[in-house]
């Protein structure tokens, strides 16, 4: 058998059309095996197809001069937002991406910001007169990947052996983030100044550039709509790198540290990263995330050793502020602590 492919899992039984304990069972293989997968057999609403992905990166297409009123404060210190909201291309670093981030109150409104925590700061948004509809169809899209995600975690939740609920307090009023991500061909000027070891790779035989480099997702579960041009890789536990490759109506899928740490290792955190193929390349991750205030204590597994419980904020805040697009705003966040009080 060969250990080296990214598993398809059809999951159409969750949503009532077959049997649920056997898309449990291969969730469960893929997550200790490739931690990568790819599911399909989505209900509707769930698809994100051409036309609604085209929609959603239409803020690619605005002005300079409006994506700037979305830029964050480590690259305009003018801006209030300091998590959310839209980084820039940066040359010399391994990543090489452009992109925003918009958070749960793109759906619930002001009840989910907390001013005193830049985790539950606003998300700043176009101009609604510059992308008529837009608001809407990305409300609409992250209460989908909302949903979707707490059926799979359901999923996992069983395979485990545990109650399928297990997982739910701690998403009830999550700060997941919608994230969407454009990576051009990297012109020479963007290599300047960066490690030469981090910025090419080799892979299959041929030089290939780097534009997100290797790394674990901070927290539970991604899902990522890719949108038809390769790049995406995930590594197998012994080293070896395999593409993922884009797939119309279907998503890719992969665990973060948390989740790895929660479940005892019983759930594997996919280290992933992204080459260049000559062509520009669009993505739209769904991170799902807990509440910022959720503890994460040990569960009821024979198997996963125990640790500490802790704030899942504090992991938050200090495990994203070391990527690129975050640097430069860890001060900014005092630590929680499992009570929620600041230090």
């Amino acid at each position: 058998m060969n250990d080296h492919v990214i598993p398809r899992i059809d999951v159409g039984a969750l949503f009532g059309e077959g049997n649920p304990g056997v898309v449990d069972a291969a969730i469960q293989q893929a997550a200790k095996s490739s931690g990568m997968m790819i599911i399909h057999g989505l209900p509707r609403w769930a698809i994100l197809d051409a036309e609604r992905r085209r929609e959603l990166l239409a803020i690619f297409t605005l002005p300079e001069a409006d994506i700037r009123k979305l830029w964050r404060w480590a690259f305009d210190t003018r801006q209030p937002n300091v998590y959310r909201g839209w980084f820039p291309l940066q040359n010399g670093q391994a990543t090489y991406k452009e992109g925003i981030d918009l958070g749960p109150d793109l759906v619930a409104g002001p009840s989910a910001v907390d001013p005193s925590d830049p985790l539950r700061e606003a998300t700043p948004l176009p101009d609604a007169a510059r992308l008529p509809g837009w608001g809407e169809r990305a409300r609409d899209y992250y209460v989908s990947m909302t949903r979707l995600s707490a059926m799979v975690m359901r999923s996992i939740a069983r395979g485990l052996a545990l109650p399928d609920d297990t997982f739910d307090a701690a998403f009830s009023g999550g700060n997941s983030t919608l994230r969407l991500l454009h990576y051009p061909v990297r012109p020479s000027a963007s290599f300047e100044g960066a490690d030469p070891a981090e910025v090419w790779t080799e892979y299959a035989g041929k030089q290939r550039e780097v534009q997100g480099r290797a790394h674990v997702d901070s927290g539970f579960m991604t899902l990522l709509a890719q949108d038809g041009v390769g790049g995406l890789q995930a590594q197998f536990p012994d080293g070896a790198w395999l593409d993922v490759p884009p797939e119309e109506g279907a998503l890719a899928v992969n665990f973060g540290k948390v989740l790895e740490r929660w479940t005892g290792g019983l759930i594997r955190a996919t280290v992933h990263r992204v080459l260049g193929s000559g062509e520009e390349r669009y993505s739209i991750p769904f991170f799902y995330e807990a509440r910022v205030d959720a503890v994460i204590a040990p569960l009821p597994l024979a198997a996963a050793p125990p640790f500490e419980p802790f704030s899942y904020g504090d992991h938050l805040w200090e495990a994203t502020t070391q990527f690129v697009e975050q640097k430069g705003i860890k001060h900014l966040r005092r630590p929680r602590g499992v009570d929620g009080r600041a230090a």
